[in-house]
């Protein structure tokens, strides 16, 4: 069989929506305009033109990419084509640049072979409706919707959090987002934030980042509380102290998938601060 090998643009969406429908994934329009706003995505189309495979990395301010939405029509597995994707996704970066991925059970022994190693993992939680519970009193500080003068400080806090600076993709999809809210101390500097993403399935919780447990609870609790649909939160594993609340939240464990890199040997630098990730996209 042949097929084209191409760089997908805005006339691509709705194909790229049909591919990830085809396996059971959830993107929608506004995510693959926030992948295609920060990165690119690459991808087969058939000879009818239809699109039948896809990869997107995500481009951050300095040495960290990440790569995402690797899917294969099922109609077409068997010929090497995410192999390609995911090669044309690493080659369109220099050696220097740390490449991050989640990795699906079935494309872990791809990546392997790759050149992609583990180095910790996520835990993906669900919520058919959010509980909301209690928390220690507001002794911290505040928490208000982000302003357009607290986007600078918001970029810094995010990158101490997440090992690299992304300035490009946090503005795309705080323009994308339901939600964002900033935790000022007393002394009125940012110490936390959050968003929520509203897909067509579950309301999306992250980046969460937080000095501590409780101020990453308190977060989630002002982001979810009230919300009557399902929900759900892309966890690093070094934060298993949130798991007790996520459950008394409603929350249960779906999936811990692998997070591998490619081009260093550890994940990047980070302060411990990430308490959930934006979606595994993005790393």
């Amino acid at each position: 069989m042949n097929f084209e090998l191409t760089l997908f643009t805005s006339t691509d969406i709705q194909g790229l929506i049909e591919l990830s429908a085809s396996v059971g994934w959830d993107y929608d329009a506004h995510e693959i305009e926030t992948i295609m706003a920060a990165g690119r995505i690459v991808g087969h189309k058939n000879m009818e033109g239809k699109i039948v495979s896809s990869a997107a990395i995500i481009l951050y301010d300095t040495n960290v990419a990440s790569i995402g939405m690797v899917i294969v029509h099922e109609q077409c597995r068997g010929f090497g084509l995410g192999r390609i994707v995911t090669q044309a996704c690493i080659d369109s970066v220099s050696d220097d640049t740390a490449i991050m991925l989640v990795a699906t059970k079935e494309g872990e022994p791809l990546y392997q072979k790759m050149g992609f190693t583990t180095v910790e993992h996520v835990h993906k939680y669900l919520a058919n409706k959010f509980v909301e519970t209690t928390r220690e009193a507001n002794c911290f500080g505040t928490i208000n919707e982000l302003q357009e003068q607290d986007f600078e400080q918001l970029v810094k806090l995010d990158a101490a959090a997440f090992g690299d600076s992304r300035s490009v993709f946090l503005r795309k999809r705080i323009q994308q987002s339901q939600r964002c809210v900033v935790v000022k101390n007393q002394h009125n500097q940012m110490i936390g934030y959050g968003l929520t993403i509203a897909g067509p399935i579950y309301l999306l919780l992250g980046p969460i980042v937080a000095p501590d447990k409780e101020i990453a609870h308190y977060i989630i609790n002002e982001l979810a509380k009230g919300y009557q649909g399902k929900l759900r939160i892309d966890c690093p594993s070094v934060h298993k102290e949130l798991s007790p609340i996520l459950q008394q939240s409603g929350f249960t464990l779906a999936a811990t998938p692998p997070v591998m890199i490619r081009n260093a040997k550890r994940m990047p630098t980070r302060n411990q601060t990430l308490f959930a990730l934006a979606a595994q996209a993005f790393g």
